[in-house]
């Protein structure tokens, strides 16, 4: 501190980065610090950071968002208790914010206790063993703590290991903790598939970390500091068996002293303690259990390095002097550290002018660039992946007409030189100041240390004093933040961080979003049908942003009811071989989803059922002298039941008995009666609660003619009890109260409403200061905000039309640590960004309010359903029966559990019934489940022309740092076509900026989607149907985009996911055309050739272009391009008999005799246009075609995208 004043510390006005700082004499384990202002003066500290070293050179900041709150006068006491105790000498308080009115002003207490204090210090060549009584220790719990310092990223800091292959082994690799673990004595030490468990980042950074483990039998738990994980030993072994000893701080080769193993640990271990025992106190006191290899001592060695911290990517850098070298040579080696993939290193002027040398991280290589005046630069990279967060070391060179350059010991790489240079000025490390800085790349953030120029090393401390050079913007001490510990990533996604932020991939997990919190699949195959999908395998996430992963699972469609459908192991029949009551046959299923996932499917279903069948002759069930049954099976939790297929739980009897149509009326079951014929029981069992079969033994086969046969069925459930789960709200003071929501890292909620009031609060959830809330905030928009202790944040959605219209509307809200998003209905999902370093968790603890608040003012009045929090459904119509002002369910026909109006059909409730608006339907009729069918020839197309965007409403924030953002880049596409010319043009979309998407058939007829997303790159090309799909048959076409992923499903059986080059978004689209497109150099040659067949229900996002061409007659965003007025492609009832939809069936689906009729009519017009072009072939076969060329090789042989002709057009409107 620069000074003290009576009453308390105050620095001086013209002090630089002021602080105070605290010597407790000894280490200290401190749990609270208090502050207050400069006693009766207007001097007081609002906000501070608080710092920590044991030896007052290196510090380390206590993690705490946005520092400590202080004091907003001069007297009064504020505490801040540690979340974490810290072990200590010295404490160092930094303001941040201070009295305006006044100026800063300090009087601190700290709180804690006496720490008593074990040390030994390894110096990387040394280590302690510890011996054991008898020749091997067999444990089936551990429990090892210690603390640690270290000077180096790798080193081993405990190992054992025994003669029969099992293992323990804690070491530091990559500034990670790794700890290696077998009690599988079958499993070799040797093997190459050992996998660490892995905790902690940046361990070697001179601070003090913690480490716990603790294991009994196969279960372990590891934490370093204050971060854990717990997992499962694998192998059969429950035991370790180490032989001899262990050893601490390296692992000394037998028969070789001094020699190692592996690299053996440098720094200082606190407190060892292994099962109890003090090991760093029985070497202190040279007990004979312990035995030193090398030079151990028991006092910490001081740190020997001094780091400094570059803070600014804009404005950081350290000028240093050159040292005077000789004539035409200098040096510069320094080590540093960072997370960016960007940043300048280093900079220096070359005499003779002008030159510049400068070096520079890009794309997390390093880069030397040599910058001369009238010839070309010279560069050479070096290193790779330097942003990892690990020191790294560098040497710059400069000796005979050659700068070498070399990255942690490997070969250098070198730029010569056309004649002799030396350095001119000052070296700038990490950037520049703005009248010297001439270089696009940003500045260094990190950690620099051991600067030596021309072989001298300088001296950080008499940089900071003013003595050396000058700085800006650093930080004296290495400030690295490793931002992806804790990970904050959802299921299983990598993390990567820069100095300021991190971010998730998601590739592989089955979620999406920022931080891997959405599934991308749906909860159920009822959400697959409402979707439009037929039957089929799909992916389902029962539990959706929940911790429970995906699983496939066949989705039955073609009934009243939507079958979710989970095979096992044995479904076909199983012969059983000879077996007794006391030796049964067992066979257990292994079903291909987890327990956890089957109890989600099956809790969220509406009926769920399992058919066994049991043939027999000779071979009972039941029939016993003391009732004990012969054959039983386990349900899904292990128990053992003897109910047999369609009879209720707890009772031995079989269906045909409670059908009354047994074989045999004496007995209850079919095979009972024992008959040397065959017979059968057969039955479906449908208590929810037991399923699914888990195991089934049978033992009545080992008799002279027994035989049988058992077929245990999949599980089959039907049903999705969230959907239609509903409350309605008659008085604004009513609400339904449920748990406090569980939000502090991640959360999403979704339901559906209707209401025909203008406003009103959905829910709501409060904390101390915290809150998050949903509601309708007028009656075209949904507002989301919530605080998380930055101020607080809103998000709102404009609809163009009213939301109090008594219909049904969806809302999606989620907030995570990165960002915050809203959706309403199909408008574009709105985003904001959350602060950098602000406030990460979202602290609640009032209950969680639907429908109203607690202060019973605003609420909701009309009707909730579906409402899904965290991936979980809320019971909504449970908690209205017994809730004033409140009913289950909603009134009104398009409430009902089955969908009235299909194909993005919308109900609409009428006094007297309901109609579908089918305006967002590629369909028609009176329930939207009619093709909208056209036919084409060769010259005709049908074109929409996208209207200019309307404006939305730009989101708002309290937050000055928040950003909004647009909606992310997606599509939907969807068609079906019937054609039997190759090549064809099916569908384009184009913009204004030149790019398109592209849906063909080539020369072989196979499929191929074209999608051009950035102009100066070429296009992305996928070809998923490789077979001929100009058939004459028809065939189902749906795309489906979200960012980079594509994914792609024709007819029903094929089903593939395409990753694109870019995830920009398609910028004012201009026109979506059906048929031939004729658009410039950038078109493909297949447009050439057109389309003759039939198109049917096209739907492309919210627009389906043919039905807006036969509905909306004379409108001018619809246009016909033909060579004559007779090639207007043909419509109505030609080419859309009367059939039902292809993919999305109302109830039964009647595909098979509507696809005849609907191919049949097609094939009719498609067979009429050949003949017809036949006969313009022979009146014209002196015209030649073109030969068109094909330039790309890929997937682009047969069609090139880019050299067609314009044909001149004529438009004729619908």
């Amino acid at each position: 501190p620069s000074g003290f004043r009576a009453g308390g510390w105050s620095p001086m006005v013209t002090d630089h980065d002021p602080w105070l700082q605290v010597d407790l004499r000894e280490q200290m384990e401190v749990t609270a610090v208090a502050t207050q202002g400069r006693y009766d003066s207007w001097d007081w500290v609002s906000s501070y950071l608080l710092l920590y070293s044991d030896t007052g050179r290196i510090w380390k900041q206590h993690r705490h968002e946005d520092g400590f709150v202080g004091n907003v006068n001069s007297e009064t006491v504020v505490q801040n208790k540690l979340s974490h105790p810290l072990k200590t000498r010295f404490l160092r308080f930094v303001p941040l914010d201070w009295n305006p009115s006044g100026w800063m002003g300090l009087r601190v207490e700290v709180f804690g206790c006496s720490y008593k204090s074990y040390v030994a210090d390894f110096d990387g060549r040394s280590s302690l063993l510890y011996r054991f009584n008898q020749k091997s220790m067999s444990t089936v719990k551990d429990v090892i703590s210690l603390r640690f310092k270290s000077h180096q990223a790798e080193g081993v800091l405990l190992h054992g290991e025994g003669q029969r292959g099992d293992y323990i082994t804690l070491e530091l690799h990559r500034g990670k903790l790794d700890l290696y673990l077998n009690l599988d004595d079958s499993r070799s030490k040797f093997s190459s598939r050992r996998v660490p468990v892995t905790v902690g980042s940046l361990l070697d950074d001179q601070h003090w970390h913690s480490v716990h483990m603790e294991r009994f039998n196969k279960q372990v738990n590891l934490t370093v500091d204050s971060h854990s994980q717990h997992f499962q030993t694998k192998g059969d072994g429950h035991s370790l068996e180490v032989d001899y000893e262990l050893s601490f701080g390296g692992i000394p080769l037998p028969g070789k002293p001094g020699t190692f193993l592996r690299k053996n640990f440098n720094g200082c271990v606190e407190n060892l303690y292994y099962n109890g025992i003090n090991v760093i106190d029985l070497a202190k006191r040279r007990k004979p259990q312990i035995h030193s290899v090398g030079n151990v001592t028991f006092s910490c060695s001081p740190p020997q390095l001094v780091a400094c911290t570059f803070l600014s990517s804009s404005s950081s850098f350290l000028s240093l002097p050159s040292a005077a070298p000789a004539t035409g040579e200098f040096s510069v080696r320094f080590q540093f550290r960072t997370w960016n993939p960007e940043g300048l290193l280093l900079s220096v002027q070359l005499s003779p002018s002008p030159q510049k040398l400068e070096l520079q991280i890009s794309n997390s290589w390093l880069h030397l660039t040599l910058h001369s005046a009238g010839r070309q630069r010279s560069e050479v990279s070096a290193g790779r992946r330097v942003n990892d967060g690990l020191w790294h070391a560098v040497s710059l060179t400069c000796r005979n007409l050659r700068i070498s350059l070399t990255v942690d010991g490997e070969p250098s790489s070198n730029v010569d030189l056309w004649e002799q240079v030396e350095s001119k000025g000052s070296f700038y490390f990490g950037g520049c100041p703005p009248m010297d800085c001439h270089v696009h790349t940003p500045a260094f953030q990190g950690c620099m240390q051991l600067i030596s120029i021309n072989n001298q090393l300088l001296n950080l401390t008499h940089v900071q004093q003013g003595f050396l050079g000058s700085y800006n913007e650093l930080q004296r001490f290495c400030l690295l933040s490793p931002r992806c510990l804790p990970n904050l990533c959802e299921h299983g996604a990598r993390c990567s961080q820069t100095w300021s932020s991190f971010s998730c991939d998601c590739s592989g997990t089955g979620y999406s979003g920022a931080t891997c919190h959405n599934s991308i699949y749906e909860s159920s195959c009822e959400t697959y049908k409402l979707s439009g999908s037929s039957s089929g395998f799909y992916f389902i996430d029962p539990d959706g942003s929940g911790p429970l992963g995906p699983t496939q699972v066949y989705c039955n469609m073609t009934e009243n009811k939507v079958w979710t459908i989970l095979s096992h192991n044995s479904t076909s029949p199983v012969r059983v071989p000879a077996s007794s009551p006391q030796k049964p046959y067992n066979v257990k299923f292994s079903y291909n989803a987890s327990a956890d996932q089957l109890r989600a499917v099956i809790s969220g279903s509406d009926q769920c059922q399992q058919e066994v069948v049991y043939t027999c002759k000779r071979s009972r069930l039941f029939n016993t002298k003391d009732g004990s049954p012969l054959s039983w099976w386990l349900d899904r939790e292990g128990e053992r039941r003897s109910y047999w297929g369609g009879f209720l739980p707890g009772v031995q009897q079989c269906s045909c008995s409670l059908e009354e149509n047994c074989m045999d009326m004496n007995y209850f079951c079919n095979c009972d009666a024992d008959r040397d014929t065959w017979a059968n029981d057969t039955g479906i069992l449908s208590y929810k609660d037991h399923l699914p079969v888990s195991q089934i033994f049978i033992g009545d086969t080992n008799r002279t003619g027994s035989e049988a046969v058992y077929h245990v069925g999949p599980l089959r459930c039907y049903g999705d009890k969230s959907i239609w789960n509903a409350a309605s709200f008659y008085q604004e003071s009513s609400y339904l109260y449920f748990p406090t929501l569980q939000a502090e890292l991640a959360s999403d909620i979704s339901f559906y409403f209707k209401t025909s009031t203008p406003s009103g609060v959905f829910l709501e959830n409060q904390g101390l200061k915290d809150f998050i809330r949903l509601e309708l905030s007028s009656p075209s928009v949904v507002t989301f905000s919530f605080d998380v202790g930055n101020g607080p944040a809103v998000l709102s959605v404009k609809s163009h039309l009213p939301l109090n219209d008594r219909q049904w509307h969806y809302v999606r809200a989620e907030r995570n640590v990165k960002e915050a998003s809203l959706q309403v209905d199909q408008l574009p999902l709105r985003f904001l960004e959350a602060p950098a370093d602000g406030h990460l968790r979202l602290q609640l603890s009032s209950q969680l309010f639907v429908g109203g608040t607690a202060s019973q003012q605003r609420g909701f009045l009309g009707c909730i359903r579906s409402l899904t929090v965290n991936g979980r459904s809320v019971d909504l119509e449970e908690r209205a029966k017994m809730t004033p002002g409140v009913t289950s369910g909603c009134p009104g026909y398009c409430s009902g559990s089955s969908s009235l109006c299909h194909n993005r059909g919308r109900c609409i409730e009428k006094n007297n019934g309901y109609i579908c608006d089918c305006s967002q339907s590629a369909y028609g009729g009176t329930t939207c489940n009619q093709e909208v069918s056209v036919s084409f020839d060769r010259e005709s197309s049908v074109t929409y022309t996208f209207q200019e965007p309307f404006s939305v409403m730009q989101n708002r924030s309290s937050q000055v740092s928040s950003v909004s953002k647009d909606s992310r880049a997606r599509e939907d596409v969807a068609f079906s076509f019937v054609t039997s010319q190759r090549p064809s043009m099916l569908l384009t979309v184009s913009t204004f900026s030149q790019q398109y998407i592209a849906v063909i058939l080539t020369r072989n007829g196979s499929l191929q989607i074209w999608y051009h997303l950035q102009t100066d790159r070429s296009p992305d090309v996928f070809g998923p149907a490789l077979g001929n799909l100009a058939d004459g048959r028809l065939h189902r076409i749906r795309m489906h985009r979200v960012g980079k992923n594509l994914y792609v499903q024709i007819d029903q059986d094929i089903h593939r996911k395409y990753t694109l080059s870019s995830d920009a978004e398609l910028i004012l689209i201009r026109y979506l055309t059906l048929g031939m497109e004729n658009l410039d150099e950038e078109v493909m040659k297949a447009a050439s050739k057109g389309f003759i067949g039939c198109l049917s229900s096209v739907q492309f996002n919210h627009v389906a272009p043919l039905k807006a061409a036969l509905t909306n007659r004379g409108s001018s965003l619809i246009s016909i391009r033909a060579l004559t007025r007779g090639n207007v492609p043909a419509s109505g009832h030609d080419c859309n008999s009367h059939h039902h939809p292809l993919t999305l069936p109302p109830a039964v689906f009647s595909g098979v005799v509507t696809a005849v009729v609907f191919i049949a009519v097609c094939a009719l017009a498609v067979v009429s246009r050949l003949l017809y072009q036949q006969r313009q072939a022979q009146r014209n076969s002196s015209i030649k075609e073109e030969h068109r060329h094909s330039t790309y090789t890929d997937y682009r042989t047969e069609l090139h995208l880019h050299n067609s002709v314009r044909d001149s057009v004529k438009e004729y409107y619908i």
